[in-house]
C-alpha cells in the first residue's frame, strides 16, 4: 500500500482505437499468432445496464498485457458516441487495477489533477464516480491535467483477462510463437511535460522512476517508470524524427505511441514480420521497430534486453 492506503495492482489494459475490428482481429492472429476475443462474451448471462454496448471491443492476451481494441463508432452510451471516430488505427490509453481506489481517487484530486466519470461528468466530491447504473467506481483523468486519460477501476472479476486466474504466471516463450515473446518491456508515450506526467504516474501512485537516458532508437530523451507489474517510458521526442510528428499531431496533450516487447531472438522477429508485410522501420544489434503504416497504426518495438535498471529483470 502508498502512504495514501491503496495500491496499483496491474496494469489493466492498452487501449487501441481503430477503423474495423474484424480486421484488428484478423491482424493480430496473423502477425502476433493470437486469438481475440469479443467483449460480447463477456457479458453472456451477465448483468448488463440496459443500453449498454457490447460490440465495441474485443480483447487480445499477449503474455503479460490484455490488449483491447475499440471501434468509436460503437462506443455509445446513453445515446452518445464517447469516443471521436478515429480515420486510421492509434493507441489511445491505458489504466490501472487499483486496491483502495476511493484513496486512489482522492490523492490524485489533493494533487490537483481533474477526473471524470465514465460519462464524461465531472468527478466531484470526495467519493469516485461510479459506473452507470453500478456501485463499481471508475474514473478517468482530464488531458489537460494528466496528459493522457488514464483509467482507474478495482480488480473486478474480468473473463477476459488471462491474468487473473489464480495460478497465472508469465509463460517462457512458446515454440508456437511466431515473434518468441517473453514480456512487455515498456510501454511509450510521448510528451514535452514530463513534469505533468510524474505527478500523475509517480507522486500520485507511487510508482518509481529508475532511468533516464537519451533512447536513440526512437530519438528522444526519455524517463522510465515503473509502476505495479508495468514499466512506462516518457519521451520527449527529437524534431523531425517519426515520433515527434506522431506526438504533434495531439499536442498539448500526451501521446500513446508504441510498445515495446521482449523477444527471445531479434532475427526470429524479422523473418516472422517480413513474411507477414509488416515493414521494418528501424533496426539496432538489439531492438528493431516496425512502420506503423503496416503494423495496425503502431510502430511496434521489439527488443532482446530490458531498459538498464528496470526492477523486473531477475
Amino acid at each position: 500500500m502508498t502512504d495514501g492506503g491503496f495500491r496499483v495492482t496491474r496494469l489493466y489494459h492498452p487501449s487501441h482505437h481503430v477503423t474495423d475490428l474484424r480486421e484488428a482481429e484478423a491482424w493480430f492472429e496473423r502477425v502476433f499468432g493470437r486469438p481475440s476475443r469479443p467483449m460480447a462474451e463477456m457479458m453472456r448471462g451477465a448483468p448488463v445496464s440496459e443500453g449498454y454496448p457490447t460490440d465495441y471491443s474485443t480483447f487480445t492476451p499477449i503474455n503479460d498485457v490484455l490488449f483491447d481494441t475499440i471501434d468509436p463508432k460503437r462506443y455509445v452510451l446513453q445515446g452518445v458516441q464517447r469516443y471521436a471516430s478515429v480515420d486510421k488505427p492509434h493507441l489511445k490509453g491505458f489504466g490501472w487495477y487499483v486496491d483502495g481506489i476511493a484513496d486512489a481517487y482522492r490523492a490524485l484530486k489533493g494533487l490537483g489533477i481533474g477526473m471524470v466519470g465514465q460519462l464524461d461528468e465531472v468527478a466531484e466530491g470526495d467519493d469516485p464516480p461510479t459506473a452507470p447504473n453500478s456501485p463499481m467506481p471508475i474514473f478517468f483523468t482530464v488531458p489537460e491535467d494528466a496528459g493522457l486519460r488514464y483509467e482507474f477501476l478495482p480488480q473486478i472479476p474480468f473473463p477476459l483477462d488471462h491474468r487473473l486466474a489464480p495460478d497465472w504466471e508469465l509463460p517462457p516463450v512458446s515454440e508456437d510463437d511466431p515473434l518468441g515473446i517473453e514480456r512487455c518491456s515498456h510501454h511509450t508515450v510521448l510528451t514535452d511535460r514530463v513534469d505533468r506526467a510524474l505527478r500523475v504516474v509517480v507522486d500520485g501512485l507511487g510508482g518509481t522512476v529508475f532511468h533516464t537516458g537519451r533512447n536513440e532508437v526512437l530519438g528522444a530523451q526519455s524517463t522510465y517508470v515503473h509502476l505495479a507489474d508495468a514499466v512506462f517510458e516518457y519521451a520527449v521526442p527529437d524534431d523531425g524524427t517519426p515520433a515527434h510528428a506522431d506526438w504533434a499531431t495531439g499536442a498539448p496533450a500526451d501521446t500513446y505511441h508504441s510498445i515495446t516487447w521482449k523477444v527471445a531472438d531479434l532475427d526470429r522477429v524479422a523473418r516472422h514480420l517480413d513474411a507477414q508485410g509488416v515493414g521494418i522501420r528501424t533496426r539496432t544489434s538489439d531492438t528493431l521497430v516496425t512502420d506503423a503504416a503496416t503494423g495496425l497504426g503502431i510502430p511496434w518495438g521489439f527488443t532482446t534486453r530490458l531498459t538498464a535498471g528496470d526492477p523486473r529483470e531477475g
